[in-house]
């Protein structure tokens, strides 16, 4: 095994309390038809997960370089994506917006349910700013600041998020609001959820906003500085850790999507509620790591 996966592995059981030790993968029969067809699971070099049941209600991981599936459970699965959410929301406004643009916080803005920043009415801000904010944070008064901005008003700019979901082909997709809220006809799939990440990650700005662990923003309008400290726990901790987004709701549960780049293989792990989703990332990320590195 190359050294950086190694490295990875103590730190998981330092850091997370993560035990990665040799328990049978027997997940397949838990898989509806549907899902069988898709299941590539690698284990050719003997790792296995710590896991018989797998804990997250979906979890989908893949090496994008070679673009094989190394693990999924019900990654067909429609769920809510909470702030996973912003990903669409952030290549939307990147599309679409001007990140130099003037952005006025609306009252309706400001009222937005935590995770918030506690902005105030009538502040302006540059839209990258407002962008490095849901990303970096996930907060929702800048996500919908910044959807207003772009969009005229939200309804619109949700309209814009579907047609994108439907240019990428991701029919298992469909959203009703920009930053993430659970809804009926608010949903995604893990496999969405990667496809949608592997689009994002081509752009070099979002790109290098989800791998920020600290931020400072200042509003044009005035001298009252905010301070963005990175949702995601991984960063900084693990080697090669490159964002991408965390999320969580009541209904969605706590969720994840990370990229890690170690050794020459890139891995994109989904994982939709998870009440483990630390400690289930680290464990996949460790697998993945070893079942990439015995093929290379």
């Amino acid at each position: 095994m190359a050294k950086t996966s190694v490295l990875t592995s103590t730190i998981l059981a330092a850091v997370f309390g993560i035990a990665v030790l040799g328990i049978p993968l027997d997940a397949q029969a838990e898989y509806s038809h549907k899902q069988k067809r898709h299941v590539r699971a690698a284990s050719t070099s003997g790792d296995r997960l710590p896991w018989r049941v797998a804990p997250a209600h979906s979890i989908f991981m893949k090496e994008l370089r070679s673009g094989r599936v190394l693990y999924q459970h019900d990654s067909l699965k429609r769920l809510s994506p909470a702030s996973l959410t912003k990903i669409m929301s952030a290549l939307v406004i990147l599309e679409k917006g001007k990140l130099d643009d003037q952005a006025t916080i609306s009252r309706n803005a400001a009222r937005a349910p935590k995770t918030h920043l506690r902005l105030r009415p009538g502040e302006v801000f540059k839209l990258e700013d407002l962008l490095k904010a849901m990303l970096i944070v996930s907060a929702n008064d800048a996500c919908l600041a910044a959807v207003e901005h772009v969009g005229g008003d939200e309804e619109q700019f949700v309209m814009l998020m579907n047609a994108k979901a439907a240019a990428l082909g991701l029919t298992d997709t469909h959203f009703s609001n920009g930053c993430g809220f659970d809804g009926p006809e608010h949903y995604s799939t893990a496999e969405d959820l990667a496809k949608l990440s592997e689009v994002a990650l081509q752009n070099p700005i979002f790109r290098a906003l989800v791998r920020e662990e600290r931020e400072i923003i200042t509003p044009i309008s005035g001298h009252r500085a905010y301070v963005l400290h990175s949702t995601n726990r991984l960063l900084g901790r693990i080697p090669g850790v490159e964002g991408v987004k965390t999320g969580f709701t009541s209904k969605a549960g706590r969720c994840l999507i990370a990229k890690v780049s170690q050794n020459g293989s890139d891995l994109l792990v989904v994982i939709l509620n998870s009440n483990r989703r630390w400690n289930t990332a680290m464990s996949l990320i460790d697998f993945g790591l070893k079942s990439t590195a015995t093929v290379q």
